[in-house]
């Protein structure tokens, strides 16, 4: 996608062709129709300047600016450079303002979906199955291997599960536990069959 110029078309110089065309001044309607035509002038220059669908938008900022701050001049020779004076102005801060949000580098997110964050379906079947194998293996053990892997799922310290069941020091809780791992690692076939990255329970 080719990135459109920023700013350096909207220095200010000699109107384009475009913005100089000559207005119909033979009318007595007054500013209000002198406005409507600047408007249509600055929509269409806007839009030629890559402004797209803000090209209106910022036509009408302009004539809202003109209404309010320079509501005194009603000649087109005053009107007329002023006003594409501000809509350049307006475009160059429309672009570094789309710019920032990079809108040139935008893609469509139809044609190129952004990356899921959720596994992928075999890692999913994986961690189940190795789910199933340990629930089933920790099924089988004693009773107080049963526990401890109890306390352990959930989130209790070996200083939490020594007071929980009683046991008479920090050491023996580790004793058990590296007990109860080895009979749980001999009852899966004496291997841990995990996805990368888990550890054993």
């Amino acid at each position: 996608m080719e990135r459109p110029p920023m700013d350096s078309d909207l220095r200010l110089h000699p109107l384009s062709a475009l913005a100089a065309a000559p207005l119909d001044t033979s009318f007595q309607e007054g500013r209000t129709a002198l406005l409507a035509q600047l408007r249509e002038r600055m929509v269409a220059f806007a839009a030629s300047r890559y402004a797209g669908a803000q090209a209106e938008d910022l036509a009408q900022e302009v004539l809202v600016l003109l209404h309010g701050k320079y509501g005194h001049l009603d000649r087109i020779e005053d009107l007329l450079p002023l006003a594409f004076q501000i809509l350049r102005f307006k475009l160059a801060a429309h672009r570094r303002k789309a710019a920032r949000r990079g809108e040139f580098d935008a893609v469509d997110v139809d044609r190129f979906p952004p990356p899921s964050d959720a596994p992928d379906p075999a890692t999913v079947l994986e961690r189940k199955e190795l789910l199933a194998k340990l629930m089933g293996g920790i099924a089988r053990m004693g009773d107080r291997c049963r526990e401890l892997f109890r306390l352990k799922l959930r989130g209790h310290g070996f200083a939490e599960i020594q007071g929980l069941m009683g046991a008479a020091s920090l050491n023996t809780v580790y004793t058990w536990d590296h007990r109860c791992r080895k009979q749980l690692l001999e009852s899966l076939g004496g291997r841990w069959e995990r996805p990368a990255g888990r550890g054993a329970p």
